[in-house]
């Protein structure tokens, strides 16, 4: 049985100390002295003495240190998206950053400056849409995943077990989170999309979810995270997983994307469109490896779809990543290049079922997961489509949506839910719901990467290809391109500060130079 998280907790703030106090237990109350920073965990006899302030929370997200000393990141509102088997997620509505020190007069003006400036990267972070989180349910795992995880892993807490690509506030807890104790008050947050419905078709209710995880390692904006690192992590990495429920029986089916793996730069220049550069000197070869490595460890064979053009500025990066793959020849991996720009022009999207035509043995090879009401396995997804374009973001998108749908449509007639000749284009209802789900999510996937919703989503949301969307698609564009170029170093710089891959020295702006 796994150990849970307390959902409500009592936050009192004195001058010396913060006491958290559990809703749901009065045997216990966490307190953190402001000035040594010391952790306990103490009997509810220990007296709370100089309250200035009290509040319900609803989880303590973590503490960053910047120069000003610590700060207490508290979870002040959450709203409910839906359950998944029966077991509730929430969204984070609202955070409130709480300073240990009571005073700033320790810090020199320009300190003071520097300091505002962290707290608003920080904040810049927690006010991106979205944070999820669940008190019962490991929102990290994939169905599968999870199905096959052992007693002994399942014991475990739900931030101990918690796939630490996708938990976001992994680095804020690290002084929680080391000592067992404190378990009960150390919750995973997720960042990425949920969308979960309630559907009923021919008279038969079904609960329909996405959730996409958006992963830590390379973590960033577009245009100053691009490509692999040499541990075989890409950028913008999200691994999204199509759940269906169905009288206690559930389907799973995942799909991930990533920049292409490769070593790469496209870093802003004031140019519309600057050329990608291949990294020159870089081991190509050994960090695709580690990313593939990565990916049969977890997901089984993989179809590696390419979306980029095959002309222009992008043409280098389709030659290089196919020659990756042939020179690597695993037989667990095959390439699919496909010119979406070139197939569908002139509005001709239709020639998408080009593509599926081309996967089509791999969707079925492939499977989805899917577990009967007493929780045995009656089938494993055995391979993952890895989708990417220059982005990530609009072409991918595309596909995976239409991926997803030739899945759910097998997933709805094993369940009888569905005929064996019908579609869901049979069903208006459920298909505009579909189609808004993935394009919803879509535009989440891009406003955290590219700081804007996704182009071509009136493809998503219609199945047609039209004007107005295109010119929707150019004031995005255009967008895009002012944040990538004057927003989205502030943006990066908060990623990193954020989840720890920048630690602020205490000094800086006195004995050291602040990099701000």
């Amino acid at each position: 049985m796994t150990q849970l998280v307390h959902k409500s907790l009592n936050l009192f703030v004195s001058p010396e100390k913060f006491y958290v106090r559990p809703v749901d237990n009065d045997n216990e109350l966490l307190i953190i002295d402001r000035q040594t920073t010391q952790i306990t965990l103490e009997a509810p006899k220990t007296q709370i003495t100089g309250i200035a302030t009290s509040k319900l929370i609803h989880g303590i997200l973590g503490v960053v240190r910047l120069l000003a000393g610590p700060y207490l990141i508290v979870i002040t509102k959450v709203s409910k998206v839906g359950e998944i088997y029966g077991q509730s997620v929430m969204k984070i509505d609202e955070t409130e950053i709480i300073p240990f020190s009571r005073t700033t007069l320790h810090l020199t003006e320009d300190q003071n400056q520097y300091n505002k400036s962290y707290l608003n990267m920080i904040k810049t972070v927690l006010d991106s849409p979205y944070f999820y989180l669940s008190y019962t349910y490991d929102l990290t795992h994939t169905l599968q995943s999870l199905y096959n995880c052992g007693p002994d892993f399942m014991s475990k807490s739900l931030f101990e077990r918690a796939d630490k690509r996708f938990v976001w506030n992994h680095w804020l807890l690290s002084e929680l989170s080391v000592r067992s104790e404190l378990s009960a008050y150390c919750i995973p947050v997720m960042h990425g999309f949920v969308n979960i419905n309630a559907v009923t078709i021919n008279r038969k209710l079904f609960v329909w979810t996405i959730i996409s995880r958006r992963c830590v390692y390379r973590a960033g904006t577009r245009m100053f995270m691009r490509g692999i690192d040499s541990d075989g992590h890409p950028s913008n990495y999200v691994e999204t997983e199509q759940i269906v429920e169905y009288e206690s029986s559930q389907s799973s089916f995942v799909q991930i994307r990533g920049s292409i793996p490769l070593h790469w730069t496209q870093l802003p220049d004031l140019r519309y469109k600057p050329p990608p550069q291949l990294t020159q000197f870089a081991n190509q070869l050994q960090s695709y490896h580690k990313h593939i490595d990565h990916l049969i460890n977890n997901y089984g064979k993989i179809c590696l779809i390419n979306l980029v053009n095959h002309s222009g500025q992008e043409l280098p990066l389709e030659r290089a990543f196919k020659e990756v793959v042939r020179q690597s020849n695993s037989q667990f991996v095959r390439y699919e290049s496909f010119d979406f720009h070139h197939e569908c022009r002139k509005m001709r999207w239709d020639r998408l079922s080009i593509l599926m035509d081309r996967i089509d043995n791999e969707l079925k090879e492939f499977g989805y997961f899917l577990m009967s009401a007493d929780r045995s396995a009656l089938s494993l997804q055995e391979g993952v489509f890895r989708t990417n374009c220059i982005d990530s973001l609009d072409r991918t998108n595309v596909a995976q949506g239409l991926i997803a749908k030739h899945c759910l449509e097998s997933v709805l007639k094993r369940f009888q839910i569905l005929n064996n000749s019908d579609t869901l284009d049979d069903y208006p209802g459920f298909h505009y719901l579909y189609r808004n789900g993935w394009a919803d999510n879509a535009d989440i996937c891009s406003i955290q990467y590219a700081g804007t919703g996704a182009l071509k989503t009136d493809f998503t949301r219609t199945g047609k290809r039209n004007t107005m969307g295109a010119i929707k698609d150019g004031i995005n564009s255009l967008v895009r391109y002012y944040k990538n170029n004057f927003a989205d170093g502030f943006r990066q710089d908060a990623i990193d500060l954020f989840l720890g891959y920048y630690k602020v020295d205490e000094n800086e702006g006195k004995l050291v130079k602040c990099p701000l």
